[in-house]
């Protein structure tokens, strides 16, 4: 660790030597004024006035006592405003310097991972990295401002106040030195066990992040398999063996820190003894005996923290220990092929692609691919088949180069492709395995994603924004960080077949299109939503089709399919809540669910004098949801139309009408107030048909919607996004956005309608770009989960077409999809591919048959080669595979 330290800091590491030494001799001004403050300003006789400081400085002042008093008072203030400001500039010059190696030790473990040997993730869980490059570096990073610097500058302050108590005694010096070789030699063998308990505990936690990672990527088996209970048994002991653990480290800190306390109470002892001894003979002055109690107590601190330094240590050395060990696996991938040709543009590849006795052996010593030579032309289409064991998806990952050959070479137009740096294999290589994932990004930037390997465009920065972007840059580069500006455009247009961001959108949908995924995506877009001040455009769309959609609904076909929102009328087809907020919550402060709770809309229904009615509306609700569902089963269908009370809320709701009986509103509880308040918000009239919104309140609830918007304070100003013709509302969909309203109850097939409505419309007005650039905008959540199977197999593919690859290799991807959609995604592909290699280990022999050749593996070897038609005979391997699926 220490090495470390030196190796990427040794000239910050030497600055702060130099600012270390430099402020001993003001600590030692410290100490030496206030001994001369009390025996020459205080006790001293004059004028004239003598003293000296440091034993050296020698000076007289003919002046009056005061005078002189107050003379060396402003010495000792400005030694102590010196003393404090070397500190601070110290320790801001230790923290950067942390910071800096922090940084840097984070830096160059992301990249260990990114050169891992792919069978390490087999071996180390992603919580367990995780754990450790956060949390665990974190813990080193709290002892890396002092890892130089403490023991010379804490060493520094004992040493300079031991001189100062020596010049005036040796047998105080001595005195104060006495507890010392106790502690030296004590602490570090009570420590040594703190430190093995330490690493212990570091191991757990790395099991318990562990569990946990897999807890969440596994959450449905868990639901699925009724195993709550056990992963909370296996946390539960995890979590009692790391509490054992950390109750014995505290119980032995707690132990070396009582030692040092009784130790540190012991030298005054022997000052305020001996010392007073030695001032009653005369030997030292009482001014000297009272500046080295202070330097005595001075020292005491600094040689606490030296023994607290000397603990981190200690911890912090196991913890960097243990992390440099998990990420130094064999097999790393070499630094220089990752970083090799990382900022140029690379060219095709070139020649066959030759495979000469190649063999893979695994980690647990089981040979995958057994000397297999073949040889295929870039212009080829290759279906690798056979059974589950039979190495293709291996020898897949080896043209791929995401595993090295045990022995043998693939060699690429005569280059070895295990010494390819990863610019090239990266960029004209394509891979689509059944297992790819997607960032937790939108649709238009997982696709983009490949596309990204390098700054293309710098961004247009102002002067302010170029200066910071600079002094960024400076401090990524002392940190050994890379420097390359991640807000720049990292796509290569050029590499998708556009020339620029103006063009690629039609690029996008074209691919798309191949893996017939245009009409997930244009419904994504009118689900999704967008920020109209990013894109004006597609909100101007959705204002002219809104416009155009409300003279469509004015046609007999559709009228009273579907309720506008009006700010003037009450929407019979929406809750009285969202009547009463007009508008989209974009926060929790309003949310509909909650909002009969919420004060601001209380206070508002007060002034309205509408609270005490509504919640006699409400038990009016209460009493008849209670007769009409008395005798009904769970499930039936009153409780999915009435759906604001559900079967298991009866029994409340009939106690509750017990408990509040003819009270009146104002008499009840706080709480039986809200709840019944609460169920007329959820009623919708042309739905319920309850009685409980009429003529009359419908106006007071018009009233209290503009009471709300007028009053609404600044500060939730930003909570609701509130309906209005003439603007597009930010926290609603596209399609909510262009309907503007609700759909009616009770009208058959109203959804269907107007959703075909609306659909009609934008083709007509030429829309259907805009929505699939709203629906690129859409969010596939973490790995893809708001995706399903299909979709997220379906991206991927459309991701590795767009980069246009000299070889695409694909691993058994699809295996979601159905036969025929997967036939007809196989044709399309190697139509599109038509002049460009495609090696492609298929899930299903038949698929074979559209691909010019066929390699047939068994125990990791090509047992056969040729054409569909010469091997799909009689007594072939693949004929018996095609029979068997």
């Amino acid at each position: 660790m220490f090495g470390f330290v030196l190796r990427h800091s040794k000239r910050d590491q030497l600055y702060l030597l130099a600012l270390i030494v430099a402020s001993y001799p003001i600590q030692f001004l410290v100490y030496d004024s206030t001994k001369v403050i009390i025996n020459k300003a205080i006790g001293g006789k004059g004028p004239p006035f003598e003293a000296s400081f440091f034993g050296l400085i020698k000076f007289s002042l003919d002046v009056d006592q005061i005078t002189f008093l107050l003379s060396l008072c402003f010495v000792y203030l400005f030694a102590v405003i010196a003393s404090n400001g070397f500190k601070n500039w110290i320790n801001n010059v230790r923290g950067r310097n942390a910071e800096k190696l922090v940084r840097r030790l984070r830096y160059l473990l992301y990249t260990r991972i990114l050169r891992f040997p792919q069978p390490q993730f087999k071996r180390t869980s992603q919580g367990e990295l995780i754990a450790m490059v956060t949390g665990e570096v974190e813990q080193v990073g709290n002892f890396f401002p002092g890892a130089i610097a403490d023991p010379v500058f804490l060493g520094g302050q004992l040493a300079v106040s031991t001189m100062f108590i020596l010049a005036q005694d040796w047998m105080m010096g001595l005195i104060a030195f006495a507890v010392f070789p106790i502690q030296m030699y004590v602490i570090p063998k009570m420590q040594k066990k703190v430190s093995a308990l330490s690493k212990r505990r570091q191991r757990e936690v790395r099991r318990l992040s562990d569990h946990l990672g897999e807890t969440v990527t596994g959450i449905i088996e868990v639901h699925a398999n009724d195993t709550s209970g056990l992963e909370r048994a296996r946390l539960a002991e995890r979590l009692g063996v790391i509490y054992t653990i950390r109750l014995e480290i505290f119980s032995r800190k707690y132990a070396i820190k009582a030692l040092n306390n009784l130790l540190d109470k012991v030298s005054p002892f022997f000052f305020y003894s001996i010392g007073g001894i030695l001032v009653i003979q005369g030997d030292i002055t009482l001014g000297g005996l009272v500046a080295v109690i202070g330097a005595q107590k001075d020292m005491a601190a600094p040689w606490k923290e030296l023994l607290n330094w000397y603990q981190a240590q200690a911890d912090a050395t196991v913890k960097y220990e243990q992390v440099i060990a998990q990420f130094e696996p064999p097999g790393l991938l070499d630094q220089a092929l990752l970083d090799a040709h990382r900022d140029e543009a690379v060219p095709p590849l070139a020649g066959p692609v030759r495979l000469a006795t190649v063999s893979l052996v695994d980690e647990d010593g089981i040979r995958r691919v057994a000397g297999v030579s073949t040889e295929f032309t870039l212009a080829e289409h290759v279906a690798v088949t056979g059974g589950p064991t039979s190495g293709k998806d291996d020898l897949a990952r080896l043209l791929a180069r995401l595993a090295v050959p045990t022995s043998g070479r693939i060699s690429v137009g005569g280059q070895d492709l295990a010494t390819l740096p990863e610019a090239v294999t990266g960029r004209r290589i394509g891979w689509v395995d059944q297992m790819s994932t997607l960032q937790s990004a939108t649709v238009r930037e997982n696709l983009l994603y490949a596309l990204k390997q390098r700054p293309i465009r710098e961004p247009a920065y102002t002067p302010e924004e170029a200066a910071a972007r600079a002094n960024e840059a400076a401090a990524a580069r002392l940190a050994g960080n890379t420097t390359q500006d991640y807000n720049a455009d990292w796509v290569d247009y050029a590499a998708a077949g556009a020339s620029g961001p103006d063009d690629i959108v039609p690029r996008l949908i074209e691919v798309l299109g191949l893996v017939e995924l245009t009409d997930d995506i244009y419904q994504m877009g009118l689900r999704g939503t967008i920020d109209p001040s990013e894109r004006p455009d597609i909100a101007a769309a959705a204002l002219r089709a809104r416009a155009a959609l409300a003279d469509r609904l004015a046609d007999p076909a559709y009228a009273g399919l579907v309720e506008r929102f009006d700010p003037e009328r009450y929407n019979a087809n929406a809750t009285m809540a969202e009547n009463l907020l007009f508008g989209t919550p974009t926060g929790t402060a309003f949310k509909i669910e909650t909002l009969a709770q919420n004060a601001r809309v209380r206070s508002v229904l007060d002034k309205v004098g509408l609270t005490d009615e509504l919640v006699e509306a409400g038990r009016e609700v209460a009493q008849t949801m209670v007769d009409i569902f008395a005798d009904l089963p769970p499930g039936h269908e009153f409780f999915e139309r009435y759906s604001f009370i559900s079967s298991d809320e009866l029994p409340e709701f009939r106690t509750l009408l017990g408990r509040v009986g003819s009270l009146t509103p104002t008499a009840m509880s706080a709480a039986d107030r809200s709840r019944l308040l609460a169920l007329p918000f959820m009623v919708i009239p042309a739905r319920h048909r309850l009685g409980v919104v009429t003529p009359e309140r419908e106006a007071r609830l018009i009233e209290a919607r503009r009471i709300f918007r007028a009053e609404l304070p600044d500060d939730l100003a930003g909570e609701v996004e509130f309906f209005d013709p003439a603007r597009y509302n930010a926290a609603a969909s596209l399609q909510d956005n262009i309907l503007f309203g609700k759909v009616a109850h009770g009208a058959a097939q109203a959804g269907q309608k107007i959703g075909a409505l609306v659909v009609e419309m934008l083709e007509v007005m030429d829309l259907r770009g805009t929505v699939m650039e709203a629906g690129l905008g859409y969010h596939v959540g973490v790995g893809g989960s708001r995706l399903s199977s299909t979709q997220r197999q379906k991206l991927a593919f459309a991701r590795s077409l767009l980069r246009q690859p000299d070889l695409l290799v694909v691993n058994e991807a699809g295996s979601a999809f159905d036969t025929a959609l997967l036939t007809r995604l196989v044709r399309r592909l190697l139509a599109e591919r038509a002049g460009k290699a495609v090696v492609w280990a298929v899930s299903r022999p038949q698929l074979a048959e559209t691909f010019g050749r066929v390699l047939v593996m068994d125990d990791g070897q090509i047992v056969e080669d040729g054409s569909w038609n010469t091997l799909n005979r009689e007594g072939t391997r693949l004929h018996a595979l095609l029979n068997a699926a």
